[in-house]
Formats: C-alpha cells, sequence, structure tokens
C-alpha cells in the first residue's frame, strides 16, 4: 500500500493478509539531519505477522528503506518482513524495550525479498488458517486445558509459532511430536495472556472503534479498579471489563487528569459540621468542582455544593464556626417550563401529504355522498309508493 500501484503488486498482497499495518509507528526524527548520520544508522525494526517486532542490523549496507520487505536471519532459516523504522529512532526503540545487544547481538538482514521469497511466503500465509484448524482438533483429542489463539510460519515454511492461552501449566509434549508429524514442520509453542490475545483476535470496543490494542497499543501496563474510583464510575464489570475479560485500558488514559484535579478537593472521609447536623459527602463531579453531600441523621435530601463552597465551610469548622444548615449554600436552579404545543414542532399529521392526492380523496367522498344520497331517495320514493 503506499507503492503506487493501487495494491496490485506480491508485497501489498502480502501486506494486507498478513495484517502488517496494524500498530504503525511514526518517526519523529526523520527529518533531523543529525540522526541520519550517525552510528545508528544501519539499525533496522521490521514488522512481522500483526504486532510482532523484532530488532536487525544492516551488516552488508544494503540499500533498503521503510515499507520494504526483507528476507532476514531467522533461528534456524530466514523469515520475512516489512520494515517500519529505521535508523536512530530504532536505537531509541531498542532502549525502551531494555535490550541488550552486547549480550544478545542483533541478527542481520540477508537482502530485498525477491518475487520467489514473496510467492512462497504467501503460500506459507494461507496454510496458517487450515494448519490452526486442524491444530486446535488434535488439542480436543489429546483433551488439553488450553486454547490455541494463532498460528505464525516462518517465511521458509520451516517453522511455525503457535500461540496459546492456559489458566494452568500444560504439558504438551506428545502433542508438539504429533504436530511436528502432522504437520511436517519445527514447531513452537508460544504462551500469551488475554490481552494478547485480544490484540491479535482484534475486534471494536463499546467506543464503537476498533480495539487500541490491536490498532496502536504495544505495552499493556496493569489497570486496576482504584482507576474507576477515582473516575468516578461504578464497579460494574459489565461496563469496565474489555472483550479480553480484563478491565479496560482506556481506564488509564484520563487517570492523570483526574489525579491533578482531585488534589484540590477534600478528602472523602472529610465531614461538613452545620448546626443542623453533620453531613458526609457521597458524590463528586471533578470537572463541574461540584460536591454532593447527604446529613448523617438520615434526613431527606441531597445537597450539591460548589467545591469554593465546601472549602469555606471546612476553614469555618476548623475555626469553631457552624453554619446554620447546608440549605443556606444551595443554589436553586430555574426549571425551565417546556410548551407541549410548539416542542414537537408538528401541525398536521397529513402535512407531508400532496395537495392533490388531498383533493382527489375530497372528490371521491363528494361523489360517494352523491350516490349514497340518491340511493337513500329512490329508497324512500319507492316505500311511500306502496
Amino acid at each position: 500500500m503506499g507503492c503506487g500501484t493501487g495494491g496490485g503488486c506480491s508485497t501489498c498482497k502480502v501486506s494486507e493478509k498478513r495484517g502488517s499495518a496494524a500498530s504503525s509507528v511514526f518517526n519523529w526524527l526523520a527529518n533531523v539531519e543529525d540522526a541520519k548520520s550517525n552510528s545508528n544508522k544501519n539499525l533496522v525494526e521490521i514488522q512481522f505477522k500483526m504486532n510482532r517486532k523484532e530488532y536487525f542490523e544492516n551488516k552488508d549496507n544494503l540499500s533498503i528503506s521503510e515499507g520494504d520487505f526483507v528476507a532476514v536471519e531467522g533461528n534456524s532459516g530466514h523469515d520475512i518482513g516489512k520494515i517500519t523504522l529505521i535508523g536512530e529512532i530504532v536505537y531509541y526503540q531498542i532502549k525502551r524495550k531494555k535490550i541488550n545487544i552486547k549480550t544478545n547481538p542483533l541478527k542481520k538482514i540477508y537482502r530485498l525479498a525477491k518475487d520467489t521469497d514473496l510467492s512462497k511466503y504467501e503460500s506459507a500465509i494461507d496454510l496458517e488458517q487450515p494448519t490452526l484448524k486442524k491444530a486446535k482438533e488434535i488439542i480436543n483429542n489429546h483433551k488439553l486445558e488450553m486454547k490455541l489463539v494463532d498460528v505464525e510460519f516462518q517465511g521458509d515454511k520451516s517453522k511455525a509459532v503457535f500461540y496459546y492461552t492456559a489458566e494452568k501449566r500444560v504439558d504438551f509434549r506428545e502433542l508438539i511430536k504429533e504436530y511436528s508429524r502432522t504437520f511436517g514442520i519445527r514447531v513452537e509453542m508460544k504462551q500469551i495472556g488475554v490481552r494478547q490475545e485480544a490484540a491479535m483476535v482484534g475486534g471494536i470496543g463499546s467506543c464503537g472503534r476498533e480495539l487500541c490494542c490491536t490498532t496502536w497499543m504495544v505495552d499493556f501496563p496493569a489497570v486496576s479498579t482504584s482507576s474507576a474510583r477515582y473516575q468516578q464510575l461504578s464497579i460494574n464489570p459489565q461496563k469496565i471489563s474489555g472483550q479480553c475479560g480484563k478491565l479496560k485500558c482506556c481506564l488509564n488514559f484520563e487517570l492523570d487528569s483526574y489525579l491533578d484535579s482531585l488534589k484540590y478537593f477534600p478528602k472523602q472521609k472529610q465531614i461538613l459540621k452545620t448546626k443542623k447536623g453533620e453531613a458526609k459527602q457521597i458524590k463528586i463531579d471533578v470537572f463541574k468542582k461540584k460536591l454532593q453531600y447527604v446529613y448523617k441523621s438520615n434526613e431527606p435530601g441531597i445537597f450539591e455544593l460548589s467545591l469554593k463552597q465546601v472549602l469555606q465551610i471546612i476553614e469555618d469548622n476548623k475555626k469553631q464556626k457552624l453554619p446554620r444548615s447546608l440549605e443556606e449554600f444551595v443554589v436553586e436552579k430555574e426549571v425551565s417550563k417546556v410548551d407541549y404545543s410548539t416542542v414537537v414542532g408538528q401541525d398536521n399529521i397529513n402535512r407531508f401529504d400532496k395537495k392533490q392526492d388531498i383533493k382527489k380523496i375530497k372528490s371521491k367522498n363528494k361523489f360517494k355522498n352523491k350516490n349514497n344520497y340518491k340511493k337513500k331517495n329512490k329508497y324512500q320514493k319507492g316505500n311511500n309508493k306502496e
């Protein structure tokens, strides 16, 4: 995509099949000249199926650019991937992920992918879905408590990685042997979490957008129920859980804004003392800076006060000053009356009918009335003659 052929070349077809456009990155050092001519210019980030990325070194100084498909060194054999980043930005990515290049040297890039490489790679991709279906049947035959999520073939079709989830430890030694006999490849089993499973499978969130873990998220930080409490959300598992069954990652997105605003609010345990009685906090609106209180004596009524008023009452309580009641701080809102005759905006239920149709209906009714009148008169005359 972006090659100018309209998606007709083999490279574009591979990209569409493998989902390599997911989790795209932005090179914010692209226009910095110093970043182009330094010792890290041979560092390359390559993306494989979905959001799996690895880092390689262009040791042979090949003429490559972002978006190219290349053949790279694998654990055994070679693999095919798409270049997403080159140069200094890759160094920062490696540093961020805490990868030690000295102890774990980067693998090399062999060459730009040829047509024969891409055609072989496409045939390997076409094998993934049938292999996944057959592999699930084998798991059911072995009665193993695990869920197979996805299969990823290596570019040379000599190896496949089977991604699975499991709550307990699974002994799959016999399973690997049967996979090797059935598919004729080397097998690697890789356990992933439920969040990674949702990222691989994909889907639409409750917001109507594609899942964040599928499109742009690469790390999955822990999410706790305190994130929902700080944002005054009800602890309803059905509403705050994502498709993976865990708490939604987006609960952390606005958490810092709420925490900054909550610094200026009194604690929930803070009691407001008045001559009428003590009041406790039941709810706050962070961005409107409103707080709701009720009397501890269970008197009816919920009193909404502004943050400024609450802080003033707390300050007065420290000076042993008690306001008369919370009612004197509540500002009554004017309720606008709704005029039901104009609020709907309807004049007549026949307002969309055409005038010609109405005239035809009226003429038909008149004609019917005349005929009925004539028949009635004839009937009455006949009775009179008798």
